[in-house]
C-alpha cells in the first residue's frame, strides 16, 4: 500500500502544469528539514526521550506505570533470550534508530547479529532493527499506528509488535512476500512467537503479569 500511495502522489504531481515548480519547492523544504535534522543530532542528550518526525522534534512525556511495567517485563525476557543464545542485540527505550527521513527511539528493538556486529563503542545512531516494539500511550498511539507503522514497513523492519498496556492486547505484524505488514496475531492470551528472534516464544500473559513473567524467565534460563 505504501508504494502504491507513493506512486499515486508522484503521478498527481506530474499531472500538474507547474510540476517543476512543485518539485523545486519540495526540494527546498526537504533541504531545510535536513539542516534541522543535523541540528537535532547536535542538540539531543540522554536526559530525555525525543524523536525527529517529518521535520519536527517530538519530546515525549514520562511514561505511565503500566507502560513501564510492560517494557520491563518484555525487555527482560527478550534480552535474556537473545543474550543466552547469542542472537544479536536488544535495545531498550534510549536506542535511536535513524531511517530515511525520521529518527525514533522505540520502546524495545532487536538487531540480528549481521547488523549488531558493526556496532561500535560510542555509537548513538543505529540502523533499522529487525524487530520493533511500541507500547501504546495516549500521546504516542497515533504515531505508532500511522507514521511509524508506515516507516517501519518501508524500511524493512521484519516484525512490528504493538502492545496496548491497558487492554492487555498484543498485535504482531510481519512483512509478507510483498514487503507489506500482515497482521499475524492479535490477542490477550496464547503464545507470542517471533520468526526474527529465532526460537523465541512466550506466553502473552507474561508481558502483563509479574508472576507469569518470572515463570517464563525461569523456563528460559533452565532450557
Amino acid at each position: 500500500m505504501t508504494k502504491l500511495i507513493g506512486k499515486d502522489i508522484v503521478a498527481q504531481v506530474l499531472a500538474q502544469p507547474n510540476a517543476p515548480m512543485l518539485v523545486k519547492e519540495i526540494t527546498i523544504l526537504l533541504e531545510a528539514e535536513k539542516k534541522r535534522r543535523q541540528q537535532f543530532y547536535k542538540e539531543i542528550t540522554d536526559a530525555e526521550k525525543v524523536e525527529f518526525i517529518n521535520g519536527e522534534v517530538v519530546v515525549h512525556s514520562p511514561v505511565m506505570n503500566e507502560h513501564n511495567a510492560v517494557t520491563k517485563r518484555l525487555s527482560r525476557l527478550m534480552s535474556t533470550y537473545v543474550d543466552k543464545n547469542d542472537l544479536g542485540e536488544t535495545g531498550i527505550e534510549k536506542v535511536m534508530i535513524t531511517l530515511q527521513r525520521n529518527d525514533y527511539e522505540p520502546d524495545i528493538c532487536f538487531f540480528d547479529k549481521q547488523k549488531a556486529k558493526y556496532f561500535k563503542e560510542g555509537q548513538s545512531l543505529f540502523p533499522a532493527p529487525d524487530f520493533v516494539v511500541e507500547i501504546l500511550s495516549k500521546g504516542t498511539k497515533k504515531n505508532d499506528r500511522t507514521i511509524k507503522f508506515q516507516d517501519y514497513e518501508a524500511n524493512g523492519v521484519t516484525e512490528y509488535l504493538i502492545i496496548d498496556p491497558k487492554k492487555k492486547v498484543v498485535e504482531l505484524y510481519r512483512l509478507d512476500r510483498t514487503k507489506k505488514y500482515e497482521l499475524v496475531l492479535k490477542s490477550d492470551t496464547g503464545i507470542l512467537k517471533s520468526k526474527v528472534i529465532t526460537g523465541f516464544f512466550i506466553a502473552i500473559e507474561a508481558i502483563f503479569d509479574d508472576a507469569k513473567n518470572l515463570t517464563e524467565l525461569e523456563k528460559m534460563l533452565i532450557e
